[in-house]
């Protein structure tokens, strides 16, 4: 049997179908036709990592200013509002510039297709985008426009559209996780129950990196408190990523994406920590610990995404899962014939 045909079967004398021969020969090497990747890597480029973090920091800040305006923190609700807006814009022109073309987004609202992860996703944006833009205008109104009949109205819209945009955010926090993790790329199909839990958690830390950035410190408690709570969801998902069993798991506690990630965990809790104690009493040191949360959700989002193309580089990482499944189908055959 020649070298391609044993990677192939992976074995001598048995296919990968199942069946119930022993082997004869040590396996072979993990190779692939030609030397070509199994699975294509993505042809995404560094502006879908950042999209994927300026969409998660606004429904952060989304959720964040609703809740500094129903507890009248005015400082820390604008800070929400105009930032969450400005994420959200920067976020869409980074789909968008990706795509190549402005009327691909257009064209995906055609259809409402709820088993497709994309079609949700963009009708959540669609129906995010208004709210988080009247709350936003409502804070950024000159003065001269606030008295007139027109100002008067957006103003008292501001709060049901600001409510709206938070009901929405957990959706768009999220969603952009299952996205990837219904791809066919091994990582992040891997790790399809935890990147959720890791993408929200960024998102709610982002959001209150921002409100500690922006916000007075005697406003900014809310901030602090969700920075905190932010964390601990980001990094115990992280690490439960880290810590699943099978060859996958090594794409993310590896080469390049594990100093992302591992650089994001150290930022992320020393962000928090400052948040807990420092950035209680001082400007200076709540300024630094929110950069230190929005600089860990930047990275986050980056060691997540080069996971994924890593994972789709190496044929090991598609060719033995799917191997080891074709094994423990067919002892569970044996086990249940031999019963």
């Amino acid at each position: 049997m020649s070298g391609d045909r044993a990677a192939r079967h992976g074995r001598g004398g048995r296919d990968d179908d199942g069946s119930r021969e022993r082997p004869m020969v040590p396996r072979a090497t993990f190779r692939s036709y030609y030397g070509r990747p199994v699975l294509k890597p993505p042809v995404w480029e560094w502006k879908i990592p950042a999209y994927l973090f300026t969409g998660g920091l606004s429904a952060g800040a989304a959720l964040l200013a609703a809740g500094a305006d129903l507890t009248r923190r005015p400082g820390l609700a604008r800070a929400g509002r105009v930032g969450g807006f400005g994420a959200l814009l920067a976020s869409m022109y980074l789909l968008v510039a990706d795509l190549g073309r402005p009327e691909r987004f257009h064209h995906m609202l055609r259809v409402a297709k709820p088993s497709s992860p994309m079609s949700v996703g963009t009708w959540i944006l669609v129906a995010y985008g208004p709210g988080s833009a009247l709350a936003a205008a409502a804070e950024v109104l000159p003065a001269g426009v606030r008295a007139t009949l027109p100002g008067k109205l957006l103003r008292a819209a501001a709060r049901p559209a600001g409510l709206s945009a938070a009901l929405l955010a957990p959706g768009v926090a999220s969603y952009t996780a299952v996205l990837l993790s219904q791809t066919a790329v091994p990582a992040w199909h891997d790790a399809r129950r935890e990147l959720p839990f890791v993408f929200t958690g960024s998102a709610a830390a982002s959001g209150a990196g921002l409100g500690m950035l922006l916000a007075p410190v005697a406003e900014a408690g809310p901030a602090r408190r969700l920075g905190v709570v932010g964390a601990a969801a980001e990094v115990v998902a992280s690490r439960l990523i880290d810590r699943r069993p099978g060859l996958v798991t090594e794409a993310f506690t590896t080469g390049r994406p594990h100093r992302l990630r591992k650089a994001s965990e150290y930022l992320t809790l020393g962000g928090a920590l400052t948040a807990l104690t420092l950035a209680r009493r001082s400007r200076v040191c709540a300024a630094v610990g929110g950069l230190a949360l929005l600089a860990g959700s930047v990275l986050q989002r980056f060691g997540t995404f080069e996971a994924g193309v890593v994972s789709t580089k190496d044929p090991a990482y598609v060719v033995k899962p799917q191997r080891e499944r074709l094994e423990a189908r067919a002892e569970g055959e044996n086990a249940s014939g031999g019963g």
